[in-house]
C-alpha cells in the first residue's frame, strides 16, 4: 500500500531530531508526566509522547490536529508512521 502522507516526507523536508537541543514531551513536561518513547510531528515539530506511553500525546495531537505523519525522536531509529493509513516508512 503506497501512502501519500508517507510520500510527501522527504529527506529534504523532515524535521530532525538534531532541531531539539533536549529530548522529551512537551505535553507531559506540562502535567508533571512521564514518557516511553519520543515522536516528531513531522507537520508542525512538536515532539511527543507514543503510543505505549500513558497519555499518549502523539495520537492525541493527530486526532486534535489532523497532522498525520510522526517520526522516531529515538536515537538510532529512522522511521515515519501514518496515523490516517496506519503505515509505516523508513528512511
Amino acid at each position: 500500500m503506497s501512502c501519500e502522507h508517507l510520500n510527501n516526507v522527504t529527506l529534504e523536508t523532515l524535521i530532525p531530531k538534531a532541531n531539539f537541543p533536549v529530548f522529551r514531551c512537551e505535553e507531559c513536561i506540562r502535567i508533571n508526566s512521564q514518557w516511553v518513547h519520543l515522536r516528531i510531528c513531522q507537520t508542525c515539530g512538536k515532539m511527543l509522547c507514543c503510543d505505549s506511553s500513558k497519555h499518549q500525546h502523539a495520537r492525541r495531537h493527530y486526532e486534535e490536529t489532523g497532522h498525520p505523519v510522526m517520526s522516531s525522536a529515538e536515537l538510532g531509529e529512522g522511521w515515519l508512521w501514518c496515523f490516517v493509513d496506519e503505515a509505516a516508512k523508513e528512511y
